[in-house]
């Protein structure tokens, strides 16, 4: 089973944003990946653009099955349809991913604590891009 741990974060929100990114098969690590993505972003808009990357990633390992695990429980429950995608700024990444879902035969979204230890890594990547100031 292929599963991503992405996490994306805002120091100030809105503010300096970086995303980090995992994609492994159970426990092995396939694949690692972390970026600065604006100096003016919000934790939100950097979530979605960690989950894109991870769905961008991911399909090169597969076109199966996927795990998608985040921290941000507003983003899960956006895509499960548990709650209307209201912001403005948030529909475009919404939709964007909706398109990448294509590539898959099945995604499951699932929430995690920060604690996770996947999810931790993931958390590390980002912060490692926003320390580089």
């Amino acid at each position: 089973m292929i599963y991503t741990n992405s996490d994306g974060g805002a120091r100030g929100n809105p503010g300096a944003g970086a995303i980090g990114v995992l994609v492994r098969e159970d426990e092995k690590i396939l694949t690692k990946y972390s970026t600065k993505i604006g100096k003016f972003v919000t934790n939100n808009i950097a979530e979605y653009e960690a989950l894109i990357k991870a769905l961008e990633l991911a399909s090169k390992f597969t076109n199966d099955e996927l795990i998608c695990i985040l921290d941000s429980e507003l983003v899960v429950n956006q895509l499960l349809g548990k709650y209307k995608v209201r912001n403005p700024h948030l529909l475009p990444l919404f939709l964007k991913v909706q398109k990448l879902q294509e590539n898959f035969k099945k995604i499951k979204y699932q929430h995690v604590g920060r604690e996770d230890k996947f999810q931790v890594l993931a958390d590390e990547l980002l912060n490692n891009e926003l320390d580089r100031e």
